[in-house]
């Protein structure tokens, strides 16, 4: 008597072959650089966990852009990965995983009718981005588009604001998981220079030049109240700070509106406070500046504080996800935020070794590579292939 193959039994043979997992990047056929957005570094990241998860016998990069393929080379350099368009993965994968670009939903449902498992990985606010975009005319984010995602994965961050969100709308279960950054981008970057500099801080000087650098496209990271901390700051100590760059602003100085916000603090008026553009964290942090001033409204894990974290530099924040490292003030408030800053002042030079220490102690629970992860991902993903798909 010939017993029959489950669907079950034939997933765990495939697993044991190792699965094939795809993720997607929108690759364009401009200038693009890793550090343009979070979300491409977050691929990377993941890439080179994927590569170590004994259950995974290849990984690839899917092309859901316009642009050509071999960008992706330039891109993610180091990445020991292939590329695919979006026909080859229907027949090369086992489980995509979407992430920089979106699927279509005709080519979703051709894969999960061929036993493809689908996961959605979202690391960024949704509900605001798309609650922003909708009352101001803007080009949509988040599409729910009828995709059959077997599992839309998500960060700590996002989990009281869009958990819900995204089971509704998306109608599939939510899982959150642990966030990833290594330090090898970065050094890649510093490296760039080609000068011998060292990303870190260094002790000594009397007063802090200070940088604010969030991201200012939508309301989760915004740089206003972190320039009332700096002003109050330096209303209340006007020998602790330098002088102030605010980075990524360039297109708020179009804006009446926060120019009369601006030119309302000391530190516009007497000169001490400059508007940049977006510069690469290691363009900034050492040559330019001494301590980031950061707010953030949920939206409390980014590469901005772990960057931060991994030189030693003072980050005076307002998140409750980083471990009790940096300098901790409470939300929306000003004045907690000045006094945390000026306490950093006094105590960041004596506490140094411990702040880094605490600092390195964070990251290694972020890290690709360790084996919690790498166990964590792998079982999340081979589970969902063998018993959740139908």
């Amino acid at each position: 008597m010939t017993r029959s193959v489950s669907r079950r039994d034939m997933r765990l043979v495939r697993v044991a072959a190792g699965l094939r997992v795809g993720v997607t990047l929108f690759i364009r056929d401009d200038n693009q650089s890793v550090w343009e957005n979070g979300i491409f570094r977050n691929c990377f990241f993941l890439l080179m966990l994927l590569e170590k998860s004994p259950s995974i016998s290849k990984c690839f990069i899917v092309n859901g852009g316009p642009g050509n393929p071999g960008h992706a080379s330039k891109l993610f350099a180091g990445a020991n990965v292939d590329v695919i368009d979006m026909a080859a993965a229907q027949t090369e994968l086992d489980v995509v995983i979407e992430l920089s670009a979106q699927l279509n939903p005709d080519w979703a449902r051709t894969f999960e009718a061929g036993g493809g498992c689908i996961i959605g990985m979202h690391v960024a606010n949704d509900f605001f981005i798309d609650a922003e975009r909708m009352v101001y005319g803007l080009a949509p984010g988040l599409l729910m588009s009828g995709v059959p995602y077997h599992e839309i994965w998500t960060l700590p961050a996002f989990e009281r604001s869009c958990r819900a969100y995204y089971e509704a709308g998306l109608r599939a279960p939510v899982r959150v998981m642990q966030h990833l950054w290594s330090p090898v981008l970065l050094e890649q970057s510093v490296a760039a220079y080609g000068d011998g500099r060292q990303f870190g801080y260094v002790p000594g000087r009397k007063r802090w030049r200070l940088a604010v650098m969030e991201t200012n496209i939508c309301s989760v990271q915004t740089c206003h109240l972190p320039l009332l901390v700096c002003d109050v700051a330096h209303r209340i100590d006007p020998q602790a700070i330098e002088y102030l760059r605010v980075f990524s602003a360039l297109q708020l100085k179009e804006n009446r509106n926060f120019v009369a916000f601006a030119r309302g603090t000391d530190l516009v008026r007497q000169g001490l406070a400059t508007f940049e553009g977006r510069h690469p964290i290691a363009e900034i942090m050492g040559p330019m500046a001494d301590a980031i001033v950061s707010h953030q409204w949920e939206n409390a894990q980014n590469y901005l504080y772990y960057e931060a974290l991994y030189g030693g530099f003072p980050l005076i924040h307002n998140s409750k996800l980083i471990d009790g490292c940096g300098y901790l003030y409470a939300d929306y408030d000003p004045e907690d935020g000045a006094a945390t800053l000026l306490q950093a002042t006094l105590q960041h030079d004596s506490n140094l070794e411990t702040y880094r220490a605490d600092g390195r102690w964070l990251l290694e629970k972020l890290n690709p590579l360790s084996d919690r992860n790498i166990r964590g991902y792998t079982e999340t993903i081979t589970d969902l292939y063998v018993e959740r798909l139908p």
